[in-house]
């Protein structure tokens, strides 16, 4: 009976039960989660909250999710990594037009770090592993920034780090080399604490893995001290007092025509009361004043009447004023900055070189006629992009325009400052946005060029939030959103130039080598170890 009894109950032992495969399933799934929940933490270091930090445990266990993967499974993890951190990140996008084209939009871009991911998994075998994985995510955002359709580089690692101790880190390289710090530093914990637990269960741990590890998190940390005399608002070439209008826009109420009339109306009484604030001895007496971006939409060289009410504000603060206008010149349309002088009206003008695709102008108008009639409507003609940099003489200071989206952009901005700006000023219209997250994401990214470049920053913004920002990346003054308002402050010129300045794209371009001789490394490694393996 005894014999008989094994032989029944046998296979049914060695069968597994239907809960432990829904366990086996379910422990499947924890990496997926893992990576997700590790790209959500990271859009929560990003402004509006000052929450920097957390990028080093989003980076930590996203390597910790990574290490050793085959490339399908990195490929995976990295898209919902990506989705994790990109989906709220640039929830702002679909705002006007709906959810498709933000959904898109995240779509594509979540690829490109599905392919860090799947870089990051063949480095992170090699020694010095957190070294070459920074290196192939700053080499994702470098392709990023430039395809398709000449790059979308929101969500720069560097853009989320105005408030942290890696900041000053933007002097020395740019984006790229404050972006690798902190990725290093977040690849370099996971490494340190997966070598603490190693050495306690095998109680042995190579010391030269111990140290790259620890060097790992050090290193970042003590440059980012050793970077910080680069930080400077000291004035070089004396101060000017600059004011920067808000003159909010029309919420409701107005067909297009009259509220394209309106919002310029409002920059000119805004200026206006400015002028009568100036008069009565309430506040000093601007040199100059910049209005946003779009704050006229009404060409002010083809309406008279535009050009009148320009006019008249520029008069009544007695200074030149930096309007932003939409022009028809030539048969092109222009996001144009013009200097309106008192006495001479327009003396000069800059036009938006690096303008939004699918906003100001659309790629593959009739596959998206096809797939959305409503997007062509919006986008009728498309923005024509300027080629020469725009540096204003504005009554001897050298200022430097990086219209809205060119802020995003490194060699935008840098340009501006090796063709002699003196101070930057960023003006931007963020109406279409309403309040989403995407004008402090924005803000952040001009406290970020603020210390890149050690300029002064100004960002005048038709709805908010406008702001004046020094040269080591403090806020000294901002308004709130969709209010009328004035900013008037002296700030300090400064003509000297940063190593990033200096060096423009060279750092990231040697990052991008480094990441690819790790995939070099990686790729013959595991070649080598195949034919072995076959032998």
């Amino acid at each position: 009976m005894t014999v008989t009894a094994t032989s029944v109950d046998q296979p049914d032992q060695l069968q597994p039960s239907a809960s432990g495969t829904r366990g086996a399933r379910l422990l499947r799934l924890v990496p997926a989660l893992a990576s997700a929940l590790c790209g959500v933490l990271l859009y929560v270091s990003f402004p509006p909250r000052p929450l920097w930090w957390l990028a080093l445990p989003a980076f930590a266990g996203f390597g910790r999710v990574l290490r050793g993967r085959s490339w399908k499974a990195a490929l995976g993890l990295g898209y919902l990594f990506g989705l994790g951190f990109l989906l709220p990140l640039l929830v702002w996008t679909g705002v006007e037009v709906g959810p498709g084209p933000w959904l898109a939009l995240v779509a594509v871009e979540a690829i490109f770090v599905a392919l860090v991911g799947v870089g990051i998994a063949a480095v992170s075998r090699l020694p010095v592993w957190p070294v070459w994985a920074a290196a192939v995510w700053i080499a994702g955002e470098a392709v990023r920034a430039r395809v398709p359709f000449n790059g979308f580089p929101w969500g720069k690692i560097a853009f989320g780090q105005a408030d942290g101790v890696f900041l000053p880190l933007a002097a020395v390289g740019g984006t790229p080399v404050l972006g690798f710090a902190v990725v290093l530093c977040g690849f370099g914990l996971y490494e340190v604490v997966r070598l603490v637990v190693e050495g306690r269960r095998t109680r042995a741990v190579q010391r030269s893995a111990a140290a790259a590890a620890l060097l790992s998190v050090a290193v970042p940390v003590v440059g980012a001290v050793a970077a910080r005399p680069l930080v400077n608002d000291r004035a070089e070439d004396g101060t000017r007092t600059v004011a920067v209008i808000q003159g909010n826009v029309p919420r409701s109420g107005l067909e297009f025509s009259a509220q394209r009339r309106a919002v310029l109306d409002y920059h000119v009484r805004e200026t206006l009361r400015l002028a009568a604030d100036v008069k009565a001895g309430k506040v000093a007496r601007p040199d100059f004043v910049l209005w946003p971006e779009n704050s006229s939409d009404i060409d002010p060289f083809a309406n008279p009447d535009a050009a009148a009410v320009i006019d008249e504000a520029a008069k009544a603060i007695g200074v030149p004023v930096s309007v932003g206008a939409v022009v028809e010149r030539d048969g092109k349309l222009l996001n144009e900055q013009i200097l309106w002088d008192p006495a001479k009206g327009p003396t000069q003008t800059y036009d938006k070189r690096q303008i939004q695709p699918f906003g100001e102008y659309l790629p593959l108008r009739g596959l998206v006629g096809a797939i959305n009639k409503n997007w062509t409507g919006m986008v009728r003609q498309d923005f024509s992009r300027g080629s020469k940099p725009g540096v204003f003489d504005l009554d001897g200071a050298e200022v430097g325009l990086v219209t809205c989206y060119e802020a995003a952009f490194d060699w935008a901005v840098r340009s501006e400052v090796t063709d002699g700006a003196e101070m930057i000023s960023v003006p931007s219209n963020n109406a279409t946005f309403d309040r989403s997250e995407m004008t402090y994401q924005q803000l952040a990214m001009s406290r970020i060029r603020a210390v890149e470049h050690s300029r002064t920053v100004t960002v005048p913004v038709t709805s908010g939030v406008s702001a004046i920002i020094m040269p080591d990346g403090r806020i000294t003054q901002k308004t709130g959103m969709f209010v009328p308002a004035y900013l008037v402050q002296k700030v300090p010129l400064r003509t000297s130039e940063t190593p990033a300045t200096e060096l423009g794209v060279l750092p990231e371009t040697a990052l991008v080598l480094i990441a690819a001789g790790g995939l070099g490394w990686a790729i013959g490694s595991g070649l080598r170890a195949r034919r072995t393996g076959d032998g």
